[in-house]
């Protein structure tokens, strides 16, 4: 038994092959992995080239130096309108002896850009001229030689070398190249690389029914994004055919790609230790894994190995990890390809919104929501999934996390990598509380009237969005919390936890809208709930609010009424951080029901149960209300095209909206 076990495992290259499972041994940091990566290619550089017009070659990398044919100017030109003369013939002119030139001997008119006349070696500027009569004018003030004139090579000189070998071409650099009299130029072949999706769960999105897809079936998307990060590299890709999981026709499209003109290899998942994984093995049976396994978040599976000297890279599956692991190593290697340096990303120094934990022995690269509150530029975390593309997507940067930190504290300054233009951050509204979809609406109504201006939101329950205000690192909160004494929303919370703000009149309360809060069952109501009292059935699951939130407030109220013990209820301590995520576990059938706004069912078709009328209210500092850009939100929230397209989300009232409470 014992040798019939020890059969089925096999040591390879570091890795553990166990019932046909890659489990990962010797996973190496990015750094080692980095450098094993350029150590194994040192030698691998495009050294084929191409003529190609100088307007067609922004963005290619020169084979050969390039020096200039023409000057430039090639004759002296005249750098002002007015007239040109011979500089010795003005000496003496003042304003108390004017001096007389004749046009067409002495003098002659021209206008900026034309030839000097010859034996003329100046230009006195048409506003120091006073013109006579057709053929007189007279100067106050006397020209030196080469005055108001660009001699000829004043920017270029013929035989000057304009660029070196593997220059990398601007549009800036087209104006030069053509001055110099350069109409062609030698660059450097794009590297080619050949993308190959693999997975039996993948279907074409141009040729599928989008709504027969069948659980288990997943949109190939991964290769369309890879491609155009090439493209970006300034590489070139043929993107192959799907590729059902099978070790067979992997290995032939690989062996086949290494044959022919590609540069690299990427295959698209099959690079980490499922059963199914063949990316590793098709390396191994073709060249060499040189690496398998890196200790970074997300990217971790990444696969490196080496055939006929051609890097092969077993890219990972999730697209967060796909990305990462493609910034990291593919796109270094492009670069290295062509003699160019690693592109670094700008740097800002920022404060995290909250404190946040991460692995030990793991670099994590967290996306992050950034905004400059104050004089400080806060990150606020996007969700940490490999598989959340919209976390790359609405990111504006990353922090690295060393992995030898367990986290980083809430008030810790950290460095970020900018995805977009720091003005961008500059522009960024921040927001911090309970979720409501009217924000998806606002957001897009800023952008579309005040173009550069964006709303950041983060959804961190009614209770999160105030302390993140006390602590200074949003510009407002969205709050909807139920004063269970009186009825009433936010004031009473404002006094107990913003006492300084609220004491002093620093603060303001101005309603977003009123909206229907009751619960999410599935379409036709299956289970048969009719209201709050059903929760406790066994039959039923539920899908809760993170603690803090003002749903979850309005919950334990709710059942604090009723006497109803929440340890009774299937599901009370599963949390979610949105009205659409609890709409999308009723949705999938995760859970029977949940409590969230209609605009959340009526999104995805289901049913709902009313419960209450609630007022979501924005809380926002007074130092930051009579900015313009609060200002430019507030009077957006107001317009007729706002309020119309929140009525048409469906359980929302918009007759207070914009009214100031506080």
């Amino acid at each position: 038994m014992y040798a019939k076990i020890y059969s089925s495992i096999r040591r390879t290259a570091g890795v553990i092959r166990t019932m046909d499972r890659n489990v990962y041994l010797k996973m190496k940091t990015l750094k080692e992995a980095r450098e094993i990566l350029f150590r194994q290619f040192s030698d691998l550089r495009i050294s084929s080239s191409e003529i190609i017009a100088v307007p067609e070659a922004v963005g290619r990398v020169l084979a050969e130096p390039v020096t200039a044919k023409l000057s430039c100017p090639n004759f002296h030109a005249a750098a002002m309108d007015g007239i040109a003369v011979k500089a010795d013939t003005t000496f003496g002119a003042s304003e108390a002896r004017p001096k007389e030139l004749i046009i067409g001997q002495d003098a002659f008119f021209l206008n900026t850009g034309h030839a000097m006349p010859q034996h003329t070696d100046a230009v006195i500027m048409i506003e120091h001229v006073n013109i006579l009569d057709e053929k007189h004018v007279q100067i106050e003030a006397p020209a030196f030689p080469w005055q108001n004139v660009r001699k000829i090579g004043e920017d270029i000189v013929a035989t000057e070398l304009l660029f070196p070998q593997k220059h990398r071409i601007t549009p800036y650099c087209i104006g030069a190249l053509l001055s110099g009299g350069i109409l062609t130029v030698s660059v450097l072949k794009k590297p080619h690389l050949l993308i190959i999706p693999t997975g039996s769960e993948l279907v074409d999105w141009r040729e599928c029914d989008l709504d027969a897809m069948r659980p288990g079936q997943v949109l190939e998307t991964n290769s369309f994004v890879l491609g155009k990060l090439v493209e970006s590299c300034g590489a070139t890709y043929t993107r192959a055919s799907m590729l059902q999981d099978d070790l067979a026709s992997i290995k032939e499209a690989v062996a086949k790609a290494v044959k022919n003109e590609f540069d690299i290899v990427l295959i698209i998942g099959g690079s980490s230790a499922g059963s199914e994984d063949y990316a590793k093995a098709v390396i191994t049976e073709l060249g060499d894994v040189i690496v398998h396994g890196v200790t970074i978040m997300p990217g971790k599976p990444i696969l490196i190995g080496n055939i006929s000297n051609k890097p092969i890279f077993g890219i990972p599956g999730y697209p967060v990890s796909a990305i990462i692991a493609f910034e990291q190593f593919v796109r270094s290697l492009i670069h290295m390809m062509q003699g160019q340096p690693d592109e670094a990303r700008t740097t800002v120094q920022v404060e995290p919104t909250r404190k946040i934990a991460s692995k030990l022995g793991v670099e994590e690269f967290l996306r992050v929501k950034l905004g400059k509150v104050g004089n400080r530029i806060v990150a606020t975390p996007l969700p940490r999934g490999a598989g959340s593309i919209t976390s790359i997507t609405e990111a504006d940067g990353i922090i690295r996390i060393p992995n030898h930190i367990e986290g980083i504290k809430d008030q810790d300054v950290v460095t970020a990598e900018l995805l977009r233009p720091v003005e961008s951050i500059r522009n960024t509204i921040v927001i911090v509380g309970s979720h409501d979809n009217t924000l998806d609406v606002l957001a897009d109504q800023l952008r579309a009237t005040y173009g550069a201006l964006t709303l950041s939101s983060s959804h961190v329950g009614s209770m999160g969005g105030l302390m993140a205000i006390k602590r200074g690192v949003c510009h407002l909160a969205g709050s909807h919390l139920l004063d269970t004494q009186d009825g009433s929303y936010n004031i009473s919370y404002i006094k107990r936890y913003l006492p300084e703000l609220s004491a002093d009149n620093h603060i303001r309360l101005v309603n977003l809208v009123f909206r229907d809060q009751g619960l999410i069952v599935g379409r036709g109501n299956p289970k048969g709930i009719k209201g709050i009292e059903d929760l406790s059935r066994k039959d039923v699951t539920f899908i809760n609010r993170q603690g803090g939130s003002g749903t979850r407030i309005l919950l334990d109220y709710r059942l604090n009424q009723l006497g109803m013990d929440p340890a009774t209820i299937r599901g009370y301590d599963a949390e979610e951080f949105t009205h659409m995520s609890v709409a999308v576990a009723v949705k999938s059938q995760t859970v029977d029901v949940g409590l969230g706004i209609y605009a959340a069912a009526k999104a995805l078709n289901l049913d709902f149960i009313p419960v209450v009328t609630e007022q979501y209210d924005l809380i926002i500092p007074q130092k930051y209300f009579e900015t313009d850009n609060i200002q430019h939100l507030l009077k957006t929230i107001k317009t007729k095209e706002f309020k119309k397209q929140v009525a048409a989300l469906g359980g929302y009232s918009t007759e207070r909206t914009g009214k100031i409470i506080l």
